[in-house]
């Protein structure tokens, strides 16, 4: 456990600890290559995923009992400070599990017309997110109370949602193994997610970098297969230390970072960039501007403060600026930035 004045987080090395790593380390070997390459395991491993949300839907509708499913407690949207810190802390997990949708952002130096690519690829995205998250979690509602899985005390019960879904779902029979299979088939579809945010991420540094806004070494291609290989081991060498945190502390603190360092001053900067530079020629449009980043500010703004003890991730948020603008402007002082 580290603790630095009245904040904590879990450290654990356990059998979950190296499976977490060679996961990150298997993923990194998959996209030692260029982008043409992983587009076929790419594919793949969205058939798979595909494949297991189907077949958690097909199971649910087959075995649905749909009053249960909206069975909601009494008071269930009564509009107190509980429903809304309730509220909050959903949203944040509801965050994380949106993310990907933007990939597609990553890569816009390596798809044909970006311009025209990119909306489409992300209002596609989350319709089909929005769709999925929302059929699958009314499914899982109809096969297996809420009641029953706020009965688990157990929290790796907790986890398995999906392997008691089937177990429900299939009887004592069949159920087991199903349930079993499911859990498998979870896991793989973590690890795409895996593959695919350090596919995304890992050109970031490099596109930075290359436009003299990083260091210069991140902007290196690998000499024979064409991809950012330094950006991608950095990222995964990040990736296997944090491996070693308590999965709930992660979730908490990626959420929160992304919301102040990246979400917030995306919107916050479209605003100052249209304002400032009005007549700067743009290839993307924002309808009902200046309504979306204003709600999207609102909105993660809520998240942010609406949760009990958000302070540690806020006071994390505070040092990563801190030492990220010390680090850029002795970068700036020691080399000036000359654009490629």
């Amino acid at each position: 456990m580290l603790r630095a004045g009245g904040y904590s987080a879990g450290i654990s090395v356990n059998w979950a600890t190296v499976v977490a790593i060679a996961a990150v380390l298997l993923a990194v070997v998959l996209l030692y290559r260029n982008l043409a390459r992983i587009q076929t395991i790419s594919l793949a491993m969205g058939a798979v995923v595909m494949a297991t949300i189907g077949w958690i839907l097909v199971t649910g509708v087959t075995h649905a009992n749909w009053h249960q499913a909206f069975l909601l407690p009494p008071g269930a949207f009564h509009l107190t400070p509980v429903f809304f810190a309730g509220l909050g802390s959903a949203m944040l997990i509801a965050t994380y599990d949106y993310w990907g949708y933007y990939n597609v952002t990553f890569l816009g130096g390596e798809v044909r017309d970006p311009a025209r690519t990119v909306p489409r690829a992300i209002l596609i995205s989350i319709a089909l997110v929005a769709a999925l998250y929302l059929a699958m979690n009314v499914m899982v509602l109809a096969v297996v109370p809420w009641q029953t899985m706020l009965a688990q005390q157990d929290l790796e019960a907790r986890r398995a949602v999906i392997s008691i879904f089937m177990e429900t779902a299939y009887g004592p029979r069949i159920g087991p193994a199903l349930g079993k299979l499911a859990a498998v088939l979870i896991m793989f579809t973590a690890f795409a997610g895996i593959f695919s945010l350090l596919l995304g991420y890992s050109r970031i540094p490099y596109a930075a970098a290359r436009d003299g806004n990083f260091f210069k070494v991140f902007a290196r291609l690998h000499p024979t297969r064409g991809f950012p290989y330094i950006s991608l081991l950095t990222l995964a060498g990040a990736a296997v230390l944090f491996c070693f945190f308590q999965l709930r502390d992660v979730i908490a603190a990626l959420v929160v970072l992304r919301i102040l360092l990246q979400f917030l001053m995306q919107h916050v900067g479209v605003i100052y960039l249209r304002r400032s530079q009005p007549g700067l020629v743009r290839p993307f449009r924002i309808w009902l501007y200046p309504l979306p980043p204003l709600a999207a500010i609102a909105g993660f703004g809520y998240i942010l403060f609406s949760r009990a003890n958000f302070g540690r991730e806020l006071l994390l948020a505070g040092v990563l600026i801190a030492a990220g603008a010390a680090i850029f402007v002795l970068r700036r002082q020691n080399a000036p930035i000359h654009p490629a």
